[in-house]
C-alpha cells in the first residue's frame, strides 16, 4: 500500500465517523479551528514568508504572488470565513422529499455527505482552510494536494487544523495533505477510486483539464474563467467603466475577473474615453480588434485569435467591438468558459435577452462578474466554482458537497 493509499483509508474511516457526527459538535469543531489559526498565525505566517520568498525567487508573477500571500487581515478574514461556515444551516439529514405511495410506502430522499472529497489546487493557501471547513461542516473528509508553491503554508495550515480537531474529540485524519507536491503524486489522487468520491480540481485551465482528462474519479470541473463585460448600447457609460475597471483591476488574478470587454460599435468611441483612464491607473494591457485599435491607436496592441480565449490572469484585456447583444452573446457562447458574464445596459429587453441566452453559471446585469463568490451569493467559504451542470453550478457552498439516499418505511410491503 502506497502512502497516499494509506492516507486515502484514513479518509475513509475518518469520513465514516464524520457522517454522523452532529452539528453541534462539527460547529465546536471549525470554531476550534478558527480560533487557533488566529492563535498561531505567527507560525502561519512564518511558513507563508518562506513560499513568497521562494515564488519570488523562481520569477513568479506580481498578480500570483498577490494569491499566494498571507498577511493579519487576510487570517483574519479566513477566520471569519471559517465561523461563517460553522453559523451556517447543516445541511445533512434534511429531508427534501417526504411522499407516501399508494401501496402505504413512505419514501423520504435525505441529505449525506458525499464521503471523501480530493481537491487539487494551485498556489492559493487559503483554499486549504475554505475546502477543509467546508467538507467538514458537510461530514465530509478531504485529502487536499495543492501546489509546489505553497506547500510550506499548507503543511502549517494542515497542523493547525488537524491538532485543532483532535482536541475537539473528532478524527485527525478528516484532512489530509498530500505534501508530495510532484506530478506523480497529482497522477496517483487521479486515480484513488477505492477511497476518493469525487474529485474537485481548482486553478487554471491547464490543471483542469489535465485532471478532467485523466481522472478515473468523478471531477467536478470548476474555476476556468474567460469572462465578458458587454457594454450595450442603452449602457450608462460611467457606470460600464467603474463595472469594468473593477471586474478586471479589484482582482485580476481570480477566475471571475472580466478577461474581455465587448463594446456596443454605437458606443464605442465615448465608452473607450470613459474606461482607458481608470485602466490606466493599473496599467492594464489593451489588446484590440481592428475596429477597436482604430479608437485606441498606440494605447492597444493588435489582438490575435488566441486573444479571444485566454484567462490572462493579469492586468491585460481584451477588447471587441460588437454590433449588438445577439452578435455578443453568440462571441459569449463562443469563446466564455460558462463562468460569469454580465450586460450593462438601461434596455430592459436587452437585460432579457441576455440573462435568457447567455450559457454560464453566472449572468449580470449592470454589475461586476467579481461577486461570483460563495460568500457574497450567502453561501459561506466556497469550495470552487463549478462550470458545469452535473450536480452542481456555480460557487459552490454546503449543500453542492452533498449527496442523498431515499430512506423507506414500511409494514410489510412486498412486490
Amino acid at each position: 500500500m502506497t502512502e497516499l493509499e494509506r492516507t486515502g483509508a484514513a479518509a475513509r474511516i475518518a469520513g465514516r465517523a464524520l457522517s454522523i457526527t452532529g452539528t453541534e459538535r462539527k460547529n465546536a469543531a471549525l470554531e476550534a479551528i478558527a480560533s487557533a489559526l488566529e492563535a498561531r498565525q505567527e507560525e502561519w505566517l512564518a511558513a507563508n514568508r518562506a513560499d513568497i520568498d521562494a515564488a519570488r525567487a523562481s520569477g513568479m508573477r506580481d498578480s500570483l504572488l498577490d494569491r499566494l500571500k498571507l498577511d493579519p487581515g487576510r487570517i483574519a478574514g479566513i477566520a471569519a470565513g471559517v465561523r461563517e461556515a460553522a453559523a451556517l444551516p447543516d445541511p445533512i439529514g434534511e429531508i427534501t422529499r417526504d411522499t407516501v405511495r399508494p401501496n402505504g410506502l413512505r419514501i423520504q430522499r435525505r441529505r449525506v455527505p458525499l464521503g471523501v472529497i480530493g481537491i487539487i489546487y494551485e498556489a492559493r493557501p487559503n483554499v486549504t482552510v475554505d475546502a477543509a471547513v467546508l467538507c467538514l461542516k458537510a461530514g465530509n473528509a478531504c485529502i487536499l494536494r495543492g501546489g509546489k508553491e505553497a506547500i510550506r503554508s499548507n503543511i502549517k495550515a494542515v497542523e493547525i487544523m488537524r491538532e485543532a480537531l483532535a482536541a475537539s474529540g473528532l478524527p485527525e485524519d478528516a484532512v489530509a495533505l498530500v505534501e508530495d507536491t510532484s506530478r506523480e503524486s497529482a497522477r496517483e489522487l487521479m486515480h484513488l477510486d477505492e477511497y476518493l468520491d469525487v474529485l474537485i480540481p481548482r486553478g487554471g485551465a491547464g490543471l483542469i483539464r489535465t485532471v478532467v482528462k485523466e481522472s478515473s474519479v468523478p471531477v467536478i470541473r470548476t474555476g476556468e474563467g474567460v469572462c465578458h463585460v458587454y457594454i450595450d448600447s442603452a449602457a450608462d457609460l460611467k457606470m460600464g467603466a467603474r463595472v469594468l475597471y473593477n471586474a478586471k483591476c479589484s482582482r485580476p488574478s481570480v477566475c471571475n475577473a472580466a478577461e474581455c470587454v465587448l463594446i456596443h460599435e454605437d458606443v464605442a468611441e465615448a465608452f473607450l474615453q470613459e474606461a482607458v483612464p481608470l485602466l490606466d491607473g493599473k496599467n492594464v494591457e489593451l489588446r484590440a480588434d481592428e475596429r477597436s485599435l482604430a479608437i485606441l491607436g498606440d494605447r492597444a496592441v493588435p489582438a490575435v485569435d488566441a486573444d479571444w480565449d485566454t484567462e490572462y490572469g493579469d492586468y491585460t484585456l481584451a477588447v471587441r467591438i460588437v454590433g449588438g447583444v445577439g452578435e455578443a452573446i453568440d462571441f459569449i457562447n463562443t469563446h466564455g468558459t460558462g463562468h460569469s458574464e454580465s450586460i450593462i445596459t438601461a434596455d430592459a429587453d436587452a437585460a432579457r435577452r441576455f440573462l435568457d441566452e447567455v450559457d454560464a453559471a453566472a449572468v449580470y446585469v449592470n454589475a461586476s462578474t467579481r461577486f461570483t463568490d460563495g460568500g457574497e451569493f450567502g453561501l459561506g467559504a466556497e469550495i470552487g466554482i463549478s462550470t458545469q451542470k452535473l450536480h452542481a453550478r456555480g460557487p459552490m457552498g454546503l449543500e453542492e458537497l452533498t449527496s442523498w439516499k431515499y430512506v423507506v418505511y414500511g409494514d410489510g410491503q412486498v412486490r
